[in-house]
């Protein structure tokens, strides 16, 4: 019996051992999983950051493109309003009652590139709608008509389409 009690305190001593180092195992892959979840987690963090920046960057950019673009097409209406004002006055000597309307569409076109020229896309944006909003009859009567001209111009343009024959080539024998 003697060795029976110096064995059982031996293996209880080797599962005490064993229970522990068990734990430290549990205890050592707890914290690398907790390291690697963390790593994970501001490595998203980052990344989010990262992809939220260029996103922004890339939108600035794209705004000051839009920006100068409309900024140059304005300076074009600019110009075609002085040409429509230069063409007023070899109207008049024919037709005063048509140079007077000419004249007047030029000066609008003017007053339009005086006043927007240098605004900005969100700018132009915010006009528009407060224009659409003093004045819906005239923005759904202009949609009316654009949807109107564009109607009648798909429909009448000419259907071009080429598909071959199905006929058999009956002169030609291989």
């Amino acid at each position: 019996m003697t060795n029976q009690n110096v064995g059982d305190k031996n293996g209880a001593a080797g599962g005490g051992r064993g229970r522990e180092q068990t734990q430290t195992f549990k205890d050592a892959a707890s914290d690398v999983f907790a390291g690697a979840s963390d790593t994970a987690r501001d490595s998203r963090a980052k990344v989010r950051d990262s992809v939220s920046e260029t996103a922004s960057a890339v939108s600035d950019h794209f705004k000051d493109m839009l920006d100068k673009q409309i900024g140059n097409h304005i300076s074009s209406v600019g110009l075609l309003a002085g040409s429509v004002k230069r063409a007023a006055g070899e109207i008049e000597q024919k037709s005063p009652l048509a140079a007077g309307l000419v004249r007047s569409l030029s000066d609008k076109l003017g007053e339009f590139a005086e006043n927007y020229e240098d605004e900005t896309v969100e700018q132009l944006v915010r006009s528009a709608s407060d224009f659409t909003r003093r004045q819906p009859a005239l923005v759904f009567g202009l949609a009316a008509c654009a949807g109107f001209l564009m109607f009648r111009t798909i429909k009448n343009a000419p259907v071009t389409t080429h598909s071959p024959s199905i006929q058999p080539n009956v002169g030609s024998r291989v």
